[in-house]
């Protein structure tokens, strides 16, 4: 099975060998509580999301990736920031690539659909804004969820 390995300010981290556009999405519903998915690559939670294809606008990626991984489909409302980190660089087992961070995060509005786990997503929930510190996800995706809870958007890193 295909694993993503996060490394961040490790001195151990292998050298980045590609720079991929993506976005990560943070979709309340009307109660306001947060989708999150349990990647599969993984086993941690985060926001979903994926790479932007060619061809295709950051709102497009944005939509088509909350479908794929969740079965929500959504409304992009704003912009929580970017994110590009040198010093985090993710790990791909399957065909060794290392990516370099670059997201750009968007917050959206549910507007229909179940949810519904996918290949990248085993589990899908909407969570409560005050028990999101109760799930384990790497620190990068923690921060971008941060950031959106403080309203402090957008965040420019």
């Amino acid at each position: 099975m295909s694993r993503r390995i996060d490394f961040h300010d490790d001195l151990n981290a292998p050298e980045p060998n590609s720079l991929v556009p993506s976005v990560n999405v943070v979709v309340t519903n009307e109660a306001g509580d947060v989708l999150l998915i349990r990647r599969t690559d993984n086993g941690h939670w985060a926001l979903p999301g994926g790479a932007i294809d060619l061809g295709e606008s950051i709102p497009a990626a944005a939509v088509r990736e909350t479908r794929e991984e969740t079965g929500i489909m959504c409304e992009i409302t704003g912009i929580v920031g970017t994110y590009s980190d040198p010093k985090h660089v993710i790990l791909y087992t399957s065909n060794g690539e290392v990516r370099q961070e670059f997201s750009i995060v968007l917050t959206a509005r549910a507007v229909s659909g179940e949810l519904t786990p996918s290949a990248e997503s085993s589990e899908v929930r909407w969570v409560p804004r005050g028990a999101l510190d109760d799930y384990d996800m790497h620190r990068s995706m923690r921060m971008r969820i941060s950031h959106f809870l403080q309203g402090n958007c957008p965040h420019i890193g």
